[in-house]
């Protein structure tokens, strides 16, 4: 398999797909809107996208599966799968807030071989693939050298639906915009977890995410020699729901601080 050409050809997918996107934007009505619940919008520019997306996709590996965020399609591949979400942040599309994306992992034999992330508006191709570099835009990125918490720049989410947890992550909230920089919440996290990859965030943070949302950042990320964490510090970070991505150096420290507010009963 010829990862880099593959990865070529999926970029040139996301960013036909973007094309589409960028287009529907200027005439959206935000009375097409669908609830699939709480807080949980989707429109037909989500569902067309993802049906560009797989009709392309299926061209390049015939026989591989999809895991979708709308479900067009869903079904398991014996080696292959793709992971795509056609438009992580429709609430800030909805709204008119410009960043959002479209994020697409293939995994091969249950293990990231090609991730990309296309932020739309700001035309930002991030892409990476087994044995080749992170890249934005045909140039190689990694993530922060920052040392301390104190001199870093996070970023996090904050839960739409699921509030159970919602008063220790304030408090968690609470104690990182004291040790930081500054906490930032955009909307995709997929563009959080690029931003991490190419330095532009030290670390992100969030729970109650699907894998849809993450597995393609989170392979730029560890390409770009990122960690990729639960919040107990373990890998198993699309099982468990919650996602801890850092520079690789500052991830105790953050560790220190879910295990003493986010994880209080």
């Amino acid at each position: 398999m010829n990862y880099e050409m593959l990865c070529a050809k999926v970029i040139a997918i996301a960013r036909l797909t973007g094309n589409f996107i960028r287009k529907e934007s200027l005439t959206f009505d935000a009375k097409s809107i669908e609830f699939k619940g709480l807080n949980d919008m989707v429109s037909y520019v989500d569902k067309n996208a993802e049906q560009l997306l797989v009709r392309n996709l299926s061209k390049l590996l015939p026989d591989a599966g999809f895991t979708t965020e709308e479900e067009t399609i869903n079904t398991r591949g014996e080696v292959y799968n793709w992971i795509i979400d056609p438009l992580d942040g429709t609430t800030n599309f909805i709204h008119g807030v410009p960043t959002y994306s479209i994020s697409i992992a293939l995994y091969e034999d249950n293990l990231p071989v090609i991730g990309v992330v296309y932020e739309i508006n700001r035309a930002e191709m991030f892409y990476t693939y087994k044995g080749g570099k992170a890249y934005l835009n045909n140039k190689p990125i990694s993530v922060s050298p920052r040392l301390k918490l104190s001199e870093c720049l996070l970023a996090t989410g904050f839960p739409y639906y699921q509030f159970d947890k919602q008063t220790q992550y304030i408090a968690l909230f609470s104690e990182m915009m004291q040790r930081c920089h500054g906490l930032r919440r955009i909307g995709s996290a997929a563009v959080d977890l690029a931003y991490v990859a190419c330095g532009r965030f030290d670390a992100f943070f969030e729970y109650n995410l699907n894998s849809w949302d993450v597995a393609g950042g989170a392979y730029l990320v560890q390409q770009a020699g990122g960690n990729i964490l639960n919040f107990d510090g373990g890998n198993e970070f699309m099982e468990r729901r919650e996602i801890l991505a850092t520079n690789g150096i500052i991830d105790q420290e953050i560790l220190d601080l879910m295990h003493e507010y986010f994880n209080k009963a």
